[in-house]
């Protein structure tokens, strides 16, 4: 059977696993958002960075990439999106639809972020955004690459995010 994953964030420019296939892919009723603190990947629990996760929101869609994972390596894959993605429990595995621009749907596995985790920082105004992103660093790096490597990848796509390049030009003023 076929594995998909639904990235919106670093599994844009970094999946990290063989893919067979790329399609964009819009996921109805989920958001992209900074609404995840960071304090593996892009901080500390000192000193927390932000990190891109879907939130629930009705009436909402987010697009992305649907990546087709290479045939065969479905369990090692999975192996490694759950040490990847699941490091502190914050995010939740499912299984969810997604439309792909050439007109299929599949299901694909998608990392959706926890609201009841102490993790869960969703509402934080842009400006506060954009102040801890500029300054956050953790064991993957600054924050700032992992914020500027995916408003890349999404501009390279064609998608278009109207928060992420708010926050992108600002950060970018912020560093300077």
């Amino acid at each position: 059977m076929e594995m998909w994953v639904f990235g919106y964030g670093s599994l844009l420019w970094k999946p990290g696993f063989d893919v067979a296939e790329s399609v964009i892919g819009r996921l109805p009723g989920y958001a992209r958002s900074f609404c995840m603190r960071s304090i593996h990947h892009r901080g500390t629990v000192d000193k927390p960075g932000l990190v891109l996760a879907l939130d629930a929101a009705t009436g909402t869609a987010c697009d992305g990439i649907a990546l087709r994972v290479t045939p065969g390596l479905e369990a090692q894959t999975l192996k490694y999106l759950r040490e990847r993605e699941l490091i502190s429990s914050a995010y939740v595995e499912k299984n969810l639809e997604v439309h792909l621009a050439d007109g299929r749907t599949i299901t694909a596995l998608v990392y959706v972020i926890d609201a009841d985790h102490d993790q869960y920082c969703g509402g934080l105004p842009l400006e506060d955004q954009a102040q801890i992103i500029a300054t956050a660093v953790g064991g993957m790096g600054p924050n700032t690459e992992y914020l500027f490597n995916t408003a890349s990848h999404l501009s390279e796509i064609g998608l278009h995010d109207p928060s992420l390049e708010w926050l992108h030009d600002r950060v970018k003023t912020l560093c300077v």
